[in-house]
């Protein structure tokens, strides 16, 4: 293996004059997820979720060999 061949997974697209196939500034979500991500602000700004603790303990209760 050549040396400019190294790690040639972790090396820059630029390195290989490669260009992205999709713009990733131009993203377009499905709008089903657009309006889920819509809900859930609108449920955080009437404070119906839960804490980061809270969840944790849920999950600890539902999947007890994660611990």
């Amino acid at each position: 293996m050549s040396s400019n061949k190294k790690n040639s997974a972790k090396e820059p697209a630029e390195a290989y004059e490669v260009t992205p196939k999709v713009d990733s500034n131009q993203e377009e979500l499905h709008p089903i997820l657009v309006q889920l991500i819509e809900k859930s602000k609108q449920e955080h700004e009437q404070g119906l979720g839960f804490s980061h603790e809270e969840a944790m303990r849920r999950i600890k209760e539902k999947f007890p060999f994660l611990k």
